[in-house]
């Protein structure tokens, strides 16, 4: 995304934050504009690091764009998206994708033998935030054919495990009731 695209949504981030919190803009890791709920106006997605001294995970916060084109909180959904920043490989990320749809990556390319990345696509959905997509991917640094690969439509709950189709029962689940245990157990990682 363009600099000169997000500081100027930067400015407005203290005016449409919440009622009981305001983001810090440089707490702001990743951003990614697209028009979300599909009404022709940009709509904003942040991940936000947690306070200094918090235990918490990152959080994500997304931002529909009103009637009069101001941005207002939509969903605010703080300790969701794992993440370090101290070192380098282990930075969330999200990216709008051509659909509409949101992308939140995780992952860990730095530190111990296993390296995995994580992947949820996020959809508007009867307005709300709904995973719709998980895709999890591991390697063994020392086994280099221990390796896991797992795509999962939650919503059909069709998937493919290491090459092998799978069905689990499709469900409608909001981001903000997302658990990562969830798409791992259907891809048989846990």
């Amino acid at each position: 995304m363009h600099a000169r695209l997000i500081l100027p949504l930067l400015f407005l981030l203290p005016a449409v934050a919440s009622a009981t919190e305001t983001i810090d803009p440089a707490r702001i890791v990743s951003a990614a504009t697209g028009d979300w709920d599909k009404d022709g106006d940009s709509d904003l997605a942040l991940i936000v690091r947690p306070a200094e001294g918090s235990d918490d995970d990152n959080g994500v916060y997304v931002y529909l764009a009103g009637e009069t084109g101001a941005l207002g909180l939509k969903s605010a959904i703080p300790n969701k998206v794992w993440g370090q920043f101290d070192l380098a490989g282990q930075a969330p990320s999200v990216t709008a994708l051509p659909n509409g749809s949101l992308l939140i990556t995780s992952h860990n390319d730095a530190i111990g033998r296993d390296r995995w990345e994580q992947k949820l696509t996020v959809a508007y959905r009867n307005f709300d935030f709904v995973v719709a997509g998980y895709t999890y991917s591991s390697y063994d640094t020392l086994a280099p054919d221990n390796t896991s690969q797992c795509d999962l439509n939650v919503l059909t709950g069709k998937g493919k495990a290491n090459d092998k189709p799978f069905a689990v029962k499709g469900e409608l689940v909001l981001l903000k009731d997302w658990d990562d245990d969830r798409g791992q157990k259907a891809c048989g990682i846990r």
